[in-house]
């Protein structure tokens, strides 16, 4: 059983109970304008091209099997995306890493060897493993047998999804789940296509699902000014997780620490210029979800 992994972060306190350890898995069915995690959004490993650190020495022209890699006028070098195959060939002849493979293909048994290492955190603080992504559920497989070691081994497992995956496929994952951290963008599908590519029915569905089922989850909501961050959709949220067992929401300020990596990737940030929300638009924003009676949460 092999996936994708383009991170596994330990000491991780955000993405559930107690210390964790993250498992960033590669693809995603979203392209959310304000991902902090670009790089996962592809299934496929990837270049990252940090152009401020390089020296031009351009071994990595020589290097490239595919001839991906051209120098421009200015010394620095240009991808070309659709010839890159991730070899990682340029990856090794780079003498100042500048070039990394983002996305490298793990076993169930290398991640658990990576996870095990930390045992004594997760007994000490009732933590776990978490797997999130780009979004873990593109690789149903991988991810239902890594939870399903880990829940034979005590560990305490969460998964942070988008929630667009069939519901077939979700049920035999949450077989293997203790927590689930619920993104919901947006109530409105049109909306929700404008923000994220793709219409939200499947996502408000499983939603329900995962109430029914009685699993204990969060439905986390990022706030973006000038896309989501408005009373009409932060009440619609409210609403849906009051309807459906009074389910906490945890509210994600906008934040910018991943535009670096747009340019790493040769894309365009989709949001340059767009200010983290102000925190007293926050907080009012958090009190009109609590009137609804459901439990409300800034997480910075």
């Amino acid at each position: 059983m092999k996936g994708c992994i383009f991170d596994i972060q330990r000491f991780s306190v955000q993405d559930g109970p107690g210390i964790r350890t993250s498992v960033f898995f590669k693809g995603c069915p979203l392209a959310c304008l304000w991902c902090s995690n670009p790089e996962s959004q592809k299934k496929t490993p990837e270049v990252l091209y940090r152009k401020n650190m390089c020296v031009h020495c351009h071994r990595c022209i020589d290097a490239c099997p595919n001839k991906a890699i051209q120098v421009r006028d200015d010394g620095f070098v240009d991808t070309d995306r659709q010839l890159c195959n991730g070899c990682g060939t340029c990856e090794s002849a780079c003498l100042n890493d500048v070039r990394r493979i983002t996305g490298k293909t793990y076993s169930v048994d290398e991640v658990m060897e990576i996870v095990l290492k930390d045992m004594d955190y997760y007994r000490n603080s009732g933590g776990g493993v978490t797997a999130s992504g780009g979004e873990p559920c593109s690789q149903p497989a991988f991810l239902s047998a890594l939870f399903e070691i880990c829940q034979k081994r005590g560990l305490h497992t969460t998964l942070d999804t988008c929630g667009f995956v069939a519901s077939e496929t979700l049920e035999s994952i949450l077989e293997h789940v203790d927590l689930v951290l619920y993104d919901i963008k947006a109530i409105d599908s049109e909306l929700h296509k404008k923000l994220t590519g793709v219409n939200n029915d499947i996502i408000l569905k499983n939603a329900k699902l995962i109430a029914r089922k009685n699993i204990p989850m969060i439905i986390r909501v990022p706030l973006i000014p000038e896309c989501n961050a408005t009373s009409e959709n932060t009440q619609a949220i409210a609403k849906l997780a009051h309807e459906i067992g009074d389910i906490e929401v945890n509210l994600l300020p906008y934040h910018k620490f991943g535009q670096g990596k747009y340019e790493s990737l040769d894309i365009k940030y989709p949001l340059d210029g767009v200010e983290t929300l102000p925190s007293e638009q926050t907080e009012s924003l958090a009190e009109e979800m609590r009137s609804y009676g459901v439990p409300v949460k800034i997480v910075l």
